[in-house]
């Protein structure tokens, strides 16, 4: 019989006693305040849950980050980006768009690109109980987003005649209903060989008021996602760089988990990422014009950092209000790249952000209602105000180390639909209605009539089906003759 983990390599109480001095150390040991009240398989969780956390660390991120609240102030030389316009043939910046297409594909045809999704979380917020990809996306057909994903991978397995890895982050929350989902759904017709699921990495929560670590429960430390910016430590610890680069993956086309309309391998994106004189190859990004001022997303920017210009992103909330409202004379915002969060990053920079910590990503504060343990009384609280600090890093704080970073102008009926909210803006509404806008617009520019409400709006529910189109051009020969009724459902 194995002994427990609690009862150390050593026997006795060693394992306890190790951690609770390196917990003492940096004065954290009240995580083990009702250790021996626990059962074995308790303790032993208990004790693998500390020893995954980087204790000795944690004096440094109390100090900067918990005790001390960043003071946020816009980077100096703020100017708008020069992105790459959505149409190739604008004055403002023209480009070759089908010579950069023809690089992507060549790229797709080697086997030198993979896709990488964002998808720890839970659909919570959309009155669904299990991981957000398997919330359904499709209005029409009831596909989830796990689905349309997969499609859209294997559309482009059989147009290029390579397999494309995919490789998806979970959370410890979903990770395992995540693999399951996959598992009923035979994986959407890919082969699961070229699937690789790992788990993001959890950090402490914080006691606002003193920087203790909080309890979640008796046996269970407070815990919270590093964010996507933690994906990079990620892909290095579960191996998934070294089979990218064991597979020959240069480039990796990254997007979340709740955008079915996002191009999941993009070729003209690819191939100005990998091959346009101002990229490096490093990070490239996507970007569509705000809405309005007030629209919440962060903002690509030209800043200047360490003596030279660079792009980045500021957070919305941090973006000066007085630049976010300035105009141009045709009355277009003048900081108008928003982004979706859809970029491609190389294997190879991807290897030094998770190695060199000249390039490791900083830490963003976040006060929030943490529920914890009462260290007196021992019972269950929940907060009605902010109690505690969450960390997390972003990914997009990577593109400012790049050497040359591009950013592209897509389309938001082409290309932008989330579900993040259970109605209005950026709901499964939102989305269905956006997916009859872009199905409208490629049926009507193949001469296909659709039918119209007086109000101008499409006045039926369409649907593109992945595997028959990532743009309008994929849908020519399907649709001649097709006729839409008012009132119409159809997938395309």
């Amino acid at each position: 019989m194995v002994a427990p983990f609690w009862t150390g390599r050593r026997g006795g109480m060693a394992g306890f006693q190790e951690t609770h001095d390196r917990l003492k150390r940096v004065g954290q040991e009240h995580l083990l305040k009702f250790f021996p009240t626990l059962d074995e398989k308790q303790k032993t969780a208990l004790l693998a849950q500390i020893e995954a956390l980087d204790v000795e660390a944690l004096p440094a991120m109390v100090e900067r980050y918990v005790r001390n609240r960043a003071k946020h102030s816009p980077p100096s030389g703020l100017e708008p980006v020069d992105a790459y316009p959505h149409d190739a043939k604008s004055s403002k910046k023209p480009w070759d768009k089908a010579k950069y297409k023809s690089v992507g594909e060549d790229l797709l045809r080697a086997g030198k690109v993979a896709a990488f999704m964002v998808a720890g979380g839970q659909g919570s917020r959309l009155g669904y109980d299990g991981p957000k990809g398997c919330f359904r996306a499709g209005e029409v057909s009831r596909r989830s987003l796990f689905e349309f994903f997969g499609l859209g991978i294997r559309r482009a397995q059989q147009q290029y005649g390579k397999p494309v890895p995919w490789y998806i982050m979970t959370s410890p929350q979903n990770h395992a209903s995540t693999q399951a989902y996959f598992s009923e759904h035979r994986s959407f017709g890919l082969d699961p060989a070229n699937i690789l699921f790992f788990q993001q990495g959890m950090l402490p929560s914080f006691d606002l008021a003193t920087g203790k670590v909080l309890l979640a429960r008796h046996d269970e430390v407070a815990t919270n996602p590093d964010g996507h910016g933690g994906s990079i430590a990620a892909l290095e610890k579960s191996g998934a760089i070294a089979d990218m680069k064991r597979r020959g993956v240069e480039h990796l086309s990254y997007f979340q988990v709740d955008n079915p309309l996002v191009r999941t391998l993009d070729p003209v994106f690819l191939g100005l990422h990998a091959s346009a004189p101002d990229s490096s190859g490093e990070m490239s990004s996507k970007m569509i014009p705000k809405f309005n001022p007030d629209e919440k997303v962060g903002v690509f920017a030209s800043v200047m950092k360490n003596g030279r210009r660079v792009v980045d992103v500021i957070e919305y909330s941090d973006f000066p209000a007085a630049l976010a409202k300035d105009t141009l004379p045709d009355g277009s915002l003048r900081f108008n790249a928003g982004s979706i969060a859809v970029h491609v990053l190389g294997v190879s920079f991807l290897e030094k952000l998770a190695s060199d910590k000249n390039f490791e990503l900083p830490f963003h504060r976040a006060e929030k209602k943490v529920p914890f343990v009462d260290l007196e009384t021992g019972e269950h609280v929940a907060p009605t105000s902010n109690n505690g600090v969450k960390l997390e890093k972003f990914i997009f704080d990577a593109i400012p180390l790049c050497r040359g970073s591009i950013v592209l102008e897509t389309d938001r009926i082409e290309e932008f639909a989330p579900i993040k909210n259970a109605t209005g803006v950026d709901s499964a509404e939102s989305c269905a209605q956006i997916q009859t806008l872009r199905a409208t617009r490629w049926l009507e520019a193949d001469g296909v009539k659709v039918p119209r409400k007086a109000d101008g709006t499409p006045d039926c529910v369409l649907e593109i089906d992945p595997l028959h189109g990532a743009e309008s051009s994929d849908i020519r020969e399907r649709v001649q003759g097709l006729v839409i009724h008012a009132g119409d459902r159809r997938v395309i």
